[in-house]
């Protein structure tokens, strides 16, 4: 079986071989790095000068742990921080907030205040050492909290140098850690470049995300045809504030991805720079150092597999010379052991030694852009160009990418393109090696660093309680009352006076509720492909005989297998479970979506809202789900409620016996077959069938099966018929 990579796009078909024709008409064949297009690199000298920063992702649990983490980091030769926040910080929401208190602690720091921030970087110098901060939707309080640490250290806001991300655009397209809709988050966005533009020099103000775009399911040309366009857009926003346009630029950074196609992803990069500099040119960057792109690159998460996972060892050390050879100025390295769990101390330290013997043993730092010149390569990087800009001319005559986020168009062609690449893993037209293989010996080499979230939790509480009782509550309320009056009437700029609240002591989640005076949460209905899969998936005998399952099952009960599917807490990632759902609707399940940041009890209140419920499933893939499924479960036994309870994600398997024995029926990882789940939820369905027939002829009511309390909202879930 002819076997094509990950991630090439039908218009980057790779030929055997290439001769020299194939070099005919493409521009910039000449150019030098260091000068426009910048097709060779944005510096002159490149990695023989300076190598690329060794930047780690680094963040869990509570300030004060992370703060050890990140110390280690730089210890161990990182050059650079990366600050991952956790999700109820990412979300606005303060660590004693009942809407996410499973989530505190998991998947990066908790930030409630400038107390936190301080001991977060306590020992560190900021003055010396530059800053990566992960951060969108509550970009003003978190960024505040930052300033204000610093000051209170005796460092200038001045000699601060770091990123933060400010990427607001991608959330309502991938990411969905947002909190207002795109207008105001616009103007949040905006305020924050300004201020930073007049005060923070050193500073970036913004990285233009690609990178969660890949992981969503995009292409190589869909990532970076966003990308162009969400920095294009954040432009033009700096332009009508009547900013310069060429400081802005020169500021700029972007993040990209980098996956197994590895010449794709070097040709990606150095298209990615010629295609900038083209579109800054257009917007008003007229000096040539403002339209060279900056970027920073990660190795791709999702191709990581829990099957056999030292095998990630040597696909992320791929990824990472691609990056290296496509120019990247920074670099994570992914561990091999996430696809299990939070990485473990020792795994992260390979994952940052794997850069260190690329720069110091292999000699890439030596030569500047060596596929200069080369047959393949050039001619692909041109073809990414062209490809590209046909994209974004699609997506403009749209309406732009604004419209484009409004209507739902760019999370349709992601998921179109995720469901595509997840039929042909299937098919076996693309492979994993090891996928289908379990490896016990490499698995239990993986130390899981679980994070007790009760604990964090309960001292995030004490600290917050204790900050609460120490400061000026009026100066807090009339801080906070100033920045709901900036957000309605737009006079001001919102971050001064987030640092003015942060620094009497305002948190997080307060900031961010003042601001929800103005503007209220966000509510995005989920949306997913009710067919496309099957369609690609062939006519294999395996899924042949699911869609015969399913259709005797539809026969026998006058309905279809009904499945409901949802992400609890605060996990926005949803390329999984949209996934599963096109896969289901397309072998005749009728699945309903409920939207995200649900609660169990929000759960519960939707449950029968279209029939009976035979089957709930629950994605995770930020390691709250212990807790979420002992609430669930506990709440569905008190109301007498008998569904199968199903979990897919990012699992450790140190808690599958743990969750089983509490009731969850089956847990699903990375890499699993799509058609083997479908069919033992299928299978559940079928069991529960046989047994809720057995208690009725045994006279039990129909309370143990699905009930709820109210009917959701048209615009909170969404209920797919299987396709005809």
């Amino acid at each position: 079986m002819t076997r094509s990579p990950l991630y090439r796009a039908p218009g980057l078909q790779l030929k055997a071989l290439y001769r020299p024709c194939d070099l005919a008409g493409i521009e910039h064949l000449d150019s030098d790095p260091g000068k426009p297009p910048y097709l060779r690199g944005p510096y002159a000298s490149m990695y023989t000068h300076k190598p690329w920063t060794i930047r780690q992702y680094s963040g869990f649990a509570d300030a004060r742990l992370s703060n050890q983490r990140l110390r280690q980091s730089l210890a161990e030769g990182a050059q650079g921080l990366s600050v991952a926040f956790d999700l109820p910080t990412h979300r606005g929401y303060d660590s004693d907030d009942t809407h996410c208190s499973a989530d505190v602690g998991k998947a990066g720091v908790a930030i409630d205040s400038v107390e936190d921030m301080l001991e977060l970087f306590d020992g560190i110098a900021l003055d010396r050492v530059s800053v990566s901060m992960t951060m969108n939707g509550a970009v003003l309080p978190v960024l505040a909290a930052f300033i204000v640490a610093a000051q209170e250290r005796g460092i200038a806001r001045e000699q601060l140098s770091g990123t933060i991300q400010n990427d607001i655009l991608k959330e309502f397209m991938v990411r969905n850690t947002y909190i207002f809709a795109p207008e105001p988050s616009l103007r949040i966005c905006t305020d924050v470049i300004e201020y930073l533009a007049r005060h923070m020099p050193r500073f970036n103000p913004i990285s233009v995300s690609g990178y969660h775009f890949q992981e969503a399911g995009a292409d190589p040309i869909l990532e970076l045809a966003l990308t162009l366009l969400n920095a294009r857009t954040y432009v033009e926003q700096v332009r009508l504030r009547g900013l310069d346009i060429n400081a802005f630029c020169a500021r700029m950074s972007f993040f990209f991805g980098v996956g197994n196609d590895f010449f794709t992803e070097v040709a990606k990069l150095r298209a990615a720079r010629v295609l900038w500099n083209e579109i800054s040119e257009q917007m008003g960057a007229d000096k040539p150092s403002a339209r060279a792109m900056r970027m920073h690159c990660q190795t791709s998460g999702w191709t990581l597999c829990a099957q056999d996972p030292m095998n990630n060892v040597v696909r992320t050390t791929a990824q990472a010379m691609a990056a290296v050879f496509g120019g990247t100025q920074s670099l994570h390295t992914n561990a091999w052991d996430e696809a299990l769990a939070l990485p473990s101390a020792s795994s992260a330290r390979l994952a940052s030694n794997t850069q260190q013997v690329l720069q110091e043993e292999t000699g890439l730092t030596d030569v500047i852009d060596p596929w200069a010149g080369s047959y393949m390569m050039e001619s692909l990087t041109a073809s990414v160009c062209r490809e590209v800009r046909a994209c974004i001319a699609r997506i403009d005559s749209e309406g732009g990418v604004v419209a484009a986020i409004n209507n739902g168009s760019i999370s349709t062609m992601i998921h179109a393109q995720a469901v595509q690449t997840q039929a042909r893993l299937d098919t076996g037209a693309l492979r994993r090696v090891g996928e289908r293989t379990a490896s016990p010996t490499s698995q239990a080499l993986h130390t899981a660093y679980p994070v007790d979230s009760c604990a964090v939790r309960q001292r995030q509480n004490q600290r917050l309680t204790q900050l609460r009782i120490r400061r000026d509550e009026a100066a807090v309320q009339a801080h906070l009352q100033a920045l709901t009056h900036c957000a309605r009437n737009g006079q001001g700029n919102l971050l001064e006076l987030g640092i003015a609240a942060i620094s009497v002591r305002a948190t997080v989640g307060e900031c961010t509720k003042a601001l929800e005076k103005a503007w209220p949460r966000h509510r995005q209905a989920p949306a997913f492909l009710p067919r496309g899969y099957g369609a690609l998936r062939g006519q294999l005998p395996g899924w042949s005989a699911l869609c015969v399952r399913t259709s005797r099952f539809s026969t026998q009960h006058g309905r279809p297998p009904q499945v409901l599917l949802g992400k609890l807490g605060q996990d926005g990632h949803d390329r999984g479970i949209r996934l599963i759902a096109s896969v289901l609707v397309e072998a005749g399940f009728r699945v309903t979506m409920l939207p995200l940041f649900q609660s169990p009890a929000e759960l519960l209140a939707s449950m029968n809202a279209d029939g009976p419920v035979d089957l709930i499933g629950f994605s995770s893939l930020a390691g709250a789900h212990n807790e979420i499924l002992c609430d669930l479960l506990l709440q569905l036994h008190r109301q007498r409620i008998d569904v199968p309870v199903v979990l897919g994600g990012i699992i450790a398997q140190s808690d599958i016996a743990s969750l089983t024995q509490q009731g969850v029926r089956a847990v699903f990882g990375p890499g699993d077959d799509v058609l083997e789940i479908a069919n033992q939820l299928m299978s559940l369905v079928e069991q529960q069938s046989v047994q809720s027939r057995a208690r009725n002829a045994a006279g039990f009511s129909g309370a143990e099966t699905a009930a709820g309390a109210q009917s959701p909202s048209a615009h909170t879930a969404r209920s797919y018929q299987p396709a005809p």
